[in-house]
């Protein structure tokens, strides 16, 4: 893999400190729900935050 430049860096770490805020917010809402199917959606969407973080911190290996 190509070297990152000091921009895609920064960019690539916005982008993971993004997800990772989206994920502990959409958790924290996921068990403040009452709905079963808010609660499903809510952790869905975290789930796809998290897995998103983890494949852009790849590019930091």
């Amino acid at each position: 893999m190509a070297d990152l430049t000091e921009a895609e860096l920064q960019n690539l770490r916005h982008l993971i400190g993004s997800h990772e805020t989206n994920y502990q917010k959409l958790n924290t809402y996921s068990s403040q729900a009452v709905d079963p199917q808010i609660k499903q959606i809510f952790n869905k969407a975290a789930q796809d935050s998290l897995n998103t973080k983890q494949k852009l911190m790849g590019f930091l290996n």
